[in-house]
């Protein structure tokens, strides 16, 4: 099994579009042609817009596009410059005077980081369509440039948030993708959780709730656990999203599996995770017609899932007054 960059699998185009200055953005996934596609959804404040279609009981068979999003509920609006980018290019369900492009899409909150009166718009989602288009056609190494760290939905992401923004470290928009044989499964994810992130290899915490005053690590856990006699309002302002790609040929049923699989690549890096302040949410797209056994993909899309959420952490580079994993690392 060996690395490979996400943008070597087949099918798929990824773009970034972002507002540096007011600490959002968004990234898409477009796909080829519709691709099957599933959703587990275990956090309990998700914004989210097409999700019912990935129902395995639903009509739909597949998507055209994953959008993951800044903005929180105001950022849906976004899908539609996606909706519109697509249908230009002839990409969508059929229904005889145009083609409708089904665009699943999932946003996280990053209201309070700078502009809270600026979101993902339409505009914005259809500028991440063209970038998308436009690094397909480069190498895939040449692709993934910029796709990381303070880009796209990663831009105003924030984890470690228990007690609020004082203590709140800032994220970022991570990858990862592998390759076994013809397989590939790739994941792609940003992290803006509640919780903390640790390297789920070595244990080692990487980003999350801080000092205010001293700027050490705290454990976001621990603070939860001695709060048991002040219960706090959370709030829902948090949310990982993100999806799993891969090149082999699985229904939207089994890519439902595989997308809950895939959580446990979140449990397995963010603590706590999937409360009821968090709108955690995995896609799990199928592009491709490699045979492969279900359960072996869902296994690696944990993997997978785990590194790239690693990934968001250490590719995020200082912004908004917010210190990052890299700098922690160096002390």
């Amino acid at each position: 099994m060996q690395e490979i960059f996400i943008t070597e699998i087949e099918h798929i185009k990824i773009g970034n579009a972002e507002d540096e200055k007011n600490a959002t953005g968004c990234t898409v996934i477009l796909a080829d042609h519709g691709s099957p596609t599933g959703v587990d959804i275990r956090g309990g404040g998700p914004a989210s817009r097409e999700t019912a279609l990935l129902n395995p009981t639903a009509a739909n068979d597949g998507i055209h596009a994953i959008l993951l999003s800044g903005g929180s509920a105001f950022g849906l609006d976004a899908a539609g410059g996606v909706m519109e980018f697509l249908e230009e290019k002839d990409i969508g369900f059929p229904v005889g005077i145009t083609k409708v492009p089904i665009v699943s899409t999932s946003c996280l909150f990053d209201l309070t980081v700078a502009n809270h009166k600026v979101r993902p718009d339409k505009a914005m989602g259809y500028k991440a369509c063209e970038d998308a288009w436009n690094r397909s056609k480069h190498s895939p190494k040449e692709a993934i440039l910029g796709l990381e760290g303070n880009h796209g939905a990663g831009t105003g992401a924030t984890v470690g948030k228990f007690l609020g923004e004082k203590g709140m470290m800032k994220s970022g928009l991570g990858t990862f993708a592998v390759q076994l044989g013809d397989l590939k499964v790739g994941a792609i994810v940003a992290v803006n959780a509640l919780g903390d992130v640790f390297d789920y290899k070595t244990n080692k915490k990487l980003a999350g709730l801080c000092n205010p005053e001293t700027g050490e690590f705290l454990d976001s856990e621990t603070a939860f656990y001695e709060s048991y006699q002040n219960p706090k309002n959370l709030f829902t302002g948090n949310t990982t999203i993100g999806a799993i790609i891969t090149n082999a040929s699985f229904t939207k049923t089994e890519m439902t599996k595989i997308a809950q699989m895939a959580q446990n690549g979140y449990a397995r890096s963010i603590r706590p995770i999937h409360t009821t302040a968090d709108g955690d949410s995995i896609y799990a797209m199928s592009t491709g017609k490699i045979n492969a056994d279900l359960n072996l993909v869902g296994t690696l899309s944990s993997t997978v899932m785990a590194e790239a959420v690693k990934r968001a952490v250490l590719t995020a580079t200082p912004a908004y007054g917010l210190k990052t994993a890299s700098q922690m690392q160096k002390k």
